[in-house]
């Protein structure tokens, strides 16, 4: 399963690839404002990491508008995948710039039902958002087997099935034993992957015993 990050932090960006754990990075609205960076720069700036995927998001909610945003993105760097709504004019958009070679992300995707419409569409991805619908009482790794079984029905979709709204390590855990192809992860959950006790425990008596050798590497 490819790990994509969910920041529009450069900075935080560069310290998971330089390990080897960025396959892409996914950005929306709510992050710009939250991080207060200016879009373009910032997406400039991420697209500099050499990421081979990065999904940023529209906001017109018409089929012109989005094509209009599109456009302009594409202009930034190859590496844009163009991050749509699952509407009736997402999908339209979608469809068009699927047409054209454009990579695309449907996101806000709750449902089998919507997920296959994607499908349909032509969406390189499709972000399936499991911490929202745990949210409201819906079991989100059912959604998540359904899409994938229904996926796996129909070789001629190439949608990428991506897990978005990471909330623990059991969200990706699961994801990938289910098949999901990408999971994107907020940063503080990235780096909860790598920390165990045990680990710590085990650095600790390595390090104690080696100094009371009293030798160098």
């Amino acid at each position: 399963m490819k790990l994509y990050i969910d920041t529009c932090d450069a900075d935080e960006i560069f310290y998971f690839s330089s390990r080897g754990l960025v396959d892409g990075v996914t950005t929306n609205p709510s992050l710009i404002k939250q991080s207060g960076v200016d879009l373009h720069a910032a997406i400039k700036d991420i697209c500099a990491l050499q990421i081979p995927s990065v999904s940023v998001e529209v906001v017109a909610t018409d089929y012109d508008g989005m094509m209009k945003e599109a456009e302009k993105l594409c202009k930034i760097d190859a590496a844009i995948t163009i991050k749509i709504p699952l509407t009736m004019e997402g999908l339209r958009a979608c469809k068009s710039l699927s047409g054209t070679g454009i990579r695309t992300n449907v996101t806000l995707c709750f449902s089998a039902a919507q997920a296959m419409l994607a499908a349909k569409a032509g969406a390189t991805y499709v972000s399936l958002f499991l911490g929202r619908l745990d949210d409201i009482g819906h079991n989100s790794l059912d959604v998540l087997s359904e899409v994938r079984e229904i996926f796996d029905n129909y070789p001629e979709w190439n949608t990428q099935i991506l897990a978005a709204s990471i909330r623990h390590t059991g969200h990706i855990i699961e994801s990938a034993k289910i098949g999901a192809d990408i999971a994107t992860l907020p940063p503080k959950i990235l780096k909860s992957m790598v920390e165990h006790p045990l680990t710590d425990i085990g650095i600790n008596k390595f390090l104690s015993d080696w100094k009371q050798t009293n030798q160098t590497i």
